[in-house]
């Protein structure tokens, strides 16, 4: 099957510039990044030419790396927002390039700082940073994850996969726990992927693992991956530690997982490595 919609690429990392123009991002048309791609994705501000790695350098020296020089090289040259504006330069939208780049390198904590101020720099894109949900999984901060993702939701309705994250967020919270995250899982709209649909089922409790993994028999790379990514997430929810090891790292092994340049193929390996699995 040809793939849906584009991926979160580590290439072209932020949703920001056209999440926000926008109502929902489930019904848009999103940049492709590779030809097998099928996360949602949203451009960037680009930083300027002079930093912006080639595409044969971003080939030779590894599309993480690349995309970390470019982030670090522009942050540098704009240290301060008015610098960055005068040269036609988002600083919001460096800072979130530096920001994932730093996520896909595993510096959680240095990626929510970067996040951060990405919101204290452009105010009106906090519910728009799921990135910043990501990383405050990872940093355990899961009240405040579960906080950005149903801001993100409130303005996008159809995301399927920020109502996941909120309730990831919630079920590991010692104060909420899975079934109680299971009864607030937020509604959204029907997703134009059928392994999104699939996931969504299984959080909520009116499908199964075999019902999403069945979408990947039936599908290609990207549905290979993403279906073992979020049973993996599922398990890992449920407290299943040694399936959930099991299902994420059978993600990060897959090719889509490993050649794709989606961020949520760095996050199966920056999830790997942040619970001693890697």
């Amino acid at each position: 099957m040809p793939p849906a919609v584009a991926p979160r690429s580590i290439l072209a990392p932020s949703r920001a510039v056209t999440r926000l123009s926008r109502k929902t991002r489930a019904s848009s048309t999103r940049a492709a990044v590779s030809a097998n791609s099928t996360r949602a994705t949203d451009d960037v501000f680009d930083a300027p030419s002079t930093s912006t790695p080639t595409l044969q350098t971003l080939r030779t020296r590894g599309r993480r790396d690349a995309l970390l020089a470019c982030g670090a090289a522009a942050a540098t040259a704009f240290s301060t927002a008015a610098p960055a504006r005068a040269a036609g330069v988002d600083p919001a939208s460096v800072l979130t390039r530096r920001g994932m780049a730093k996520f896909t390198q595993g510096d959680v904590d240095g990626s929510i700082a970067d996040f951060d101020a990405v919101i204290a720099a452009a105010p009106g894109r906090a519910p728009y940073m799921w990135q910043r949900g990501l990383s405050l999984y990872y940093a355990e901060r899961l009240q405040e994850g579960s906080a950005q993702f149903r801001r993100d939701v409130a303005v996008n309705p159809n995301d399927t996969e920020e109502a996941v994250w909120a309730f990831l967020c919630e079920a590991r919270d010692p104060a909420i726990g899975f079934e109680r995250a299971r009864a607030d899982l937020l509604a959204v709209g029907r997703d134009p992927r059928g392994y999104m649909r699939a996931a969504y089922a299984l959080f909520a409790g009116t499908g199964d693992e075999n019902a999403l993994r069945a979408v990947a028999a039936n599908g290609g790379a990207a549905e290979d991956f993403y279906s073992w990514l979020y049973v993996g997430l599922y398990r890992e929810a449920k407290g299943d530690d040694a399936g959930a090891k099991a299902a994420v790292l059978a993600a990060a092994a897959t090719p889509y997982g490993s050649r794709s340049g989606d961020y949520m193929a760095a996050l199966a390996e920056v999830h790997a490595k942040r619970r001693g699995w890697l």
